[in-house]
Formats: C-alpha cells, sequence, structure tokens
C-alpha cells in the first residue's frame, strides 16, 4: 500500500483543529509536493523531514513521487510541528518499512519539530492541540519531551514525550526504544536576575496609606471583573494600588488555568515543565508599546497579545492616553466582548481577552493637577483638555468605574495606629462575591457580573424598583447613556454581592452611579468609606 494518513493539530486563535497528513507515494516524476494552504516553514517541511529520515529511521523513498495533503485542504496552515506526523506518514507509506503499517498510526496525534538529525525540537501551542485532539476522540499523542507535562494536563490523554523519530517509530512498532540524545528546551533562560519577574509577590494592600474610597473601587472592580480608570496627579499611589490588585484575586479555578495555559502556550511563553497556571496573570505593557504587542499579531501565525495573555487576570495600562491612537480604539473590542479579533491577510483569529482592566491616567501632561478636585499645575486648560481628549467617548463609555486618587497624608505609625487591611482579608471578601455569582449563573455562560448582557440581566436579575427608578432618571437626565445605564446595573449587583445582600437595592445603586461617575461632587457615601476602612 502506497498511502497512510497521520494526524496533526492545527491552530486558529486559541483553537486546535485535527488535520489529517495523508500521504501517497507512487511511481512517477521523482518530486515531493506538500499541499493544502501551507506558509513557507511547512514547505520547508520537505528537506527537514527528508534529512530527518535519512539520518535516524532508513531511506527517504528518492525514485518515487511523494504527495502530501494536509486535509483540511481550505484552512490555513503554518508552523513546523507537523514535522513527525509528515514523517511517520511517508514512512508508513514507502513499502521499504514494512514493518510501519498505515494501521499502526490510527488514535495516534503527532507534535513536534524535527532537525535534520532526526531529533526533535519543542513547539508553541501543545495544550490547546492536545486539548483538540482529545476532544475528536484522540487517546495517544507524541509530543517533544520537554512538552510532556504540558500534554499531561489534559484528562485522559495518553502522553509520549520522545527525543527522536527512531523512538516514535520503534514505540508505534511495538520495538524496543533506542537512545538519543536530550531535546533542548525551547524556552529561553535569562541572562540576568534583575528581570523582577517575581517583584509583585510580596506587594500588600496594607502596605497603602489611606485611599479608603479607591481601595473599595478597588475591591468592587476586581469581585466583578468591571474596568476601572484611576485619575490623579503623579505619586498619589496610582501604579502601587494596580500591582496590588492581582494580590486580592483568589486562585483560578481549573477550567480558568487550562484556558489561561493554553493562551501561553498558543503565545510560546510558557517554560517547560511549569504545569497548569494556578493565579491570575498580571501585565503592564509600556504606553509605546506596538498594537501587535498589546492586542495581538504579528508575522507569520497571528499570536496572542498581552490583552488576551492577561485573561482571568489584570492588564494594567499605565498612561493611557499615552498609548497609540490605535491601541486606545482597539480596546473597545476586549472591554465590550471580552475578545479580540486579530485579521492579517488571508488569516484571522479570535482569542479571549475578558481580564481585570485597569487604566491610569494623570490629570494633565504635567501630572501635578489635582484631577477632578482642581489644582495648580504648569499645563495650560488647552493642554489639559488635549491629553484628555484623546480618551474617545466610546472608551469612555466603556469604563465602569472611574476614581480620583488624592495625595494622602503620610499614616501614623505606631501601636495606636489603626489597622489597615491586608491583600488577604479582602481577597477573602473577593472571594465570596464571586462564590455568589458562580452560584447565580451556575447554568449560564458567564461567572462574572461585568459579562452579564443587559437584556438577560434585566429579565432574570432586576433591581430593585426604587433602584431601578433612580438609574432610569439618570438615563433621562442625559448623565447616562443606555451602555453607562446596564454597567451601573452590573456594579449594583457587584456592590450588593460585597455587601452580602440578596438583592440591589437604592443604596447599591446610589453606590454604583458614584464609582460610575467622573464628577467630584458625587462621591461614594461616607458610611461606605468606613466600612471599607474598618
Amino acid at each position: 500500500m502506497a498511502f497512510a494518513t497521520a494526524r496533526s493539530l492545527a491552530l486558529k486563535g486559541a483553537d486546535g483543529h485535527v488535520i489529517d497528513v495523508q500521504v501517497d507515494v507512487s511511481p512517477g516524476l521523482v518530486n515531493t509536493t506538500i499541499v493544502g494552504r501551507v506558509d513557507k516553514s511547512l514547505s520547508e517541511a520537505r528537506d527537514r523531514v527528508r534529512m530527518a529520515i535519512n539520518n535516524d529511521c532508513g531511506r527517504w523513498p528518492a525514485t518515487k513521487r511523494v504527495t502530501i495533503l494536509l486535509s483540511p485542504a481550505d484552512l490555513p496552515k503554518s508552523g513546523t510541528h507537523y514535522d513527525v506526523a509528515i514523517a511517520v506518514a511517508v514512512m508508513a507509506a514507502d513499502n521499504k518499512h514494512e514493518e510501519l503499517t498505515p494501521d499502526l498510526l490510527d488514535g495516534w496525534a503527532f507534535v513536534g519539530e524535527l532537525s535534520v538529525s532526526g531529533g526533535l525540537r519543542p513547539v508553541p501551542g501543545v495544550l490547546p492541540m492536545v486539548i483538540a485532539a482529545a476532544a475528536h476522540g484522540i487517546t495517544k499523542v507524541f509530543v517533544p519531551e520537554p512538552q510532556a507535562a504540558e500534554a499531561g494536563l489534559v484528562p485522559g490523554m495518553t502522553v509520549f514525550g520522545v527525543r527522536s523519530l527512531a523512538q516514535v517509530s520503534a514505540v508505534l512498532r511495538g520495538a524496543e526504544v533506542p537512545e538519543a540524545p536530550p531535546v533542548v528546551a525551547g524556552s529561553s533562560t535569562p541572562l540576568a536576575t534583575w528581570r523582577g519577574d517575581d517583584r509583585l509577590a510580596d506587594v500588600d494592600l496594607a502596605d497603602l496609606d489611606g485611599l479608603e474610597d479607591v481601595r473599595y473601587a478597588v475591591e468592587v472592580a476586581a469581585a466583578g471583573g468591571h474596568p476601572l480608570m484611576l485619575v490623579g496627579p503623579r505619586g498619589t499611589g496610582k501604579t502601587s494600588l494596580a500591582e496590588r490588585i492581582p494580590s486580592i484575586l483568589p486562585d483560578l479555578t481549573v477550567e480558568q488555568s487550562l484556558e489561561v495555559t493554553a493562551l501561553h502556550s498558543v503565545a510560546g511563553t510558557l517554560t517547560d515543565g511549569a504545569g497548569l497556571l494556578r493565579r491570575p496573570p498580571w501585565f503592564a505593557p509600556h504606553h509605546t508599546a506596538s498594537g501587535a504587542s498589546v492586542l495581538g499579531g504579528g508575522t507569520g501565525r497571528v499570536r496572542p497579545g498581552q490583552v488576551s495573555l492577561a485573561h482571568h487576570g489584570v492588564l494594567f495600562l499605565d498612561e493611557f492616553p499615552h498609548f497609540r491612537s490605535d491601541v486606545i480604539e482597539a480596546m473597545r473590542e476586549p472591554l465590550e466582548a471580552g475578545e479580540v479579533t486579530i485579521a492579517r491577510g488571508g488569516e484571522s483569529a479570535t482569542y479571549p481577552a475578558r481580564s481585570l482592566v485597569v487604566l491610569a491616567a494623570n490629570s494633565c501632561p504635567c501630572g501635578k493637577f489635582h484631577g477632578m478636585s482642581g489644582g495648580a499645575c504648569d499645563c495650560s486648560e488647552v493642554q489639559r483638555a488635549h491629553y484628555l481628549r484623546r480618551l474617545s467617548g466610546p472608551i469612555v463609555d466603556r469604563v465602569d468605574i472611574w476614581m480620583e486618587v488624592r495625595p494622602q497624608a503620610r499614616r501614623t505609625v505606631g501601636a495606636w495606629a489603626s489597622p489597615v487591611e491586608s491583600s488577604e482579608d479582602v481577597r477573602a471578601r473577593v472571594a465570596d462575591a464571586r462564590a455568589r455569582q458562580a452560584r447565580r449563573f451556575r447554568d449560564r455562560p458567564w461567572s462574572l457580573n461585568s459579562a452579564v448582557p443587559g437584556v438577560v440581566l434585566d429579565e432574570c436579575w432586576p433591581l430593585d424598583p426604587d433602584a431601578q427608578r433612580e438609574i432610569d432618571q439618570e438615563l433621562a437626565d442625559g448623565r447616562l447613556t443606555r451602555r453607562g445605564l446596564t454597567r451601573v446595573q452590573r456594579l449594583a449587583w457587584t456592590v450588593a454581592d460585597c455587601a452580602g445582600a440578596e438583592r440591589p437595592g437604592l443604596d447599591a445603586a446610589r453606590v454604583a452611579l458614584a464609582l460610575r461617575s467622573s464628577d467630584p461632587a458625587r462621591s461614594l457615601p461616607a458610611r461606605v468609606v468606613a466600612a471599607a476602612a474598618s
């Protein structure tokens, strides 16, 4: 038989698709053809695979015509991870490899790049590929040895971490597995220790002085997943507050861990042997970052950006008005829909991006103006207006919570000083509020208030009539848009969840309106601030 099929996986966005690698080896004009919408890196596989087979597993069928089809043919394919599947399909289709027959490839998936010596190399995206294989009934998979632990995160999957093509062939034939040099790890190793990857591990809310109203707003944002804008003069603690938000978020659930780990695997940032990512990720791109870095894209295969890598975690955009205008406007989609779609030529990909987005801005270019509460600075009114005008109305309308961060007096130190809540204390309340939401939405496709569609909110979880009338009046007076009304309703539910109330009442609605407003005349009720400080 001169025909064989091996299975591999293609990634489109964060989704994996099973690919049939069909190989025909037959008499005819000596040539090797790879078809099925393949890119340049995949077209080069013919040379890598030929050398790998010749140097590790026998001889390439050099006197025959070899046709390699990656099916379905209409799905774009890129990357080097098809090498192993192509190699075993060629060997099974070639009569010279009689012990490796086409039927031995059934039920297997093959993922890995080949070197000319026949050794395997790690590839990005192993976890989502294996998840897709399991969803299609495939129960056994070959992957490069360093990525066996990553593939093993998928329940019910039998994973073989191998070092060479000869080892793959031996396992399939039931023969003795030969020795092979270890696979070189694909992740880079830092040359210096000052990178600060763990510098946020020991930060705590207890480190900050005062800011009771802002701390309460941060707690509500964390509990319901609401986008948050911090505005104030430089040095008032905006960045310090944002850096401590991950410390008040609970650990990821198993489902969330798989999603986040899969995204990092697609991006190639998952270190070998890292296992599931259990803590919410934190990303804070610089304001000079490109659109492809923040939102995703790049040349060749479309990769997720930091807005997606922060999925179920925190994305902090400091000095937000200084970001490129295309990045600012492109944030509409993740803020509204919790996902981002990137189109590059004939390829498009959609990645999840439901992170807690925290934006920060000074009140003026020089950073001295005391924001919404007034104050002197070196900027003219025109300069201040131009600075904040970069935040367009549609972006402003998609931010749930606006808080002014004011300069604070130094906290009293000593035995008589009032205690300050730690991140652990706040995290417990956030976890309780999220648990209430999970119970309320247990049969729905969302888990946080910030994701509930407005229509569903009105039909299934309406506010108290007095509370709804208060919010409707804001809409009638022109102080809220229809989108803003829905976001205030969501905020009211989160305020109620944080307070342990069964349903948002008038007080919860007023607190939500205060959180939503950038008007200094509308502040949080004193009792709410006092409760947050106690």
